[in-house]
């Protein structure tokens, strides 16, 4: 097969191979820009967007919502085994906090 680069390559005759590329590559790796062409996007896939955070809902809507600040109000790390309604936030979490740098300790010989 000569390819457009000009250059030549040898299949095998029992082989199925596809010489080409795929159409429509890279069409994620562009930036949406606008809300429009987000909302257009998640309109024939399913109903995701747009995502509303919890503490700006109502108590009565997500456990998170409600008060008089935008705050959670209660640890947001809950146990593995509450309830479905309240697992929500950080589930099971093994550590949380800010990620600090660490030193590395190095033996002298």
């Amino acid at each position: 097969i000569k390819l457009p680069s000009g250059s030549k390559k040898f299949l095998d005759s029992k082989a199925r191979d596809v010489v080409g590329f795929i159409a429509g590559g890279g069409r994620t790796e562009k930036p949406l820009l606008k809300s429009g062409r987000a909302y257009h996007k998640y309109k024939v896939k399913r109903n995701c967007w747009p995502k509303v955070r919890g503490v700006a809902m109502n108590p009565v809507a997500h456990p998170h919502g409600g008060g008089n600040h935008q705050h959670i109000g209660h640890p947001s790390t809950v146990r593995r085994d509450t309830s479905a309604g309240a697992k929500l936030g950080l589930i099971a979490a093994r550590r949380t906090g800010r990620l600090r740098a660490t030193k590395k300790e190095t033996k002298d010989a």
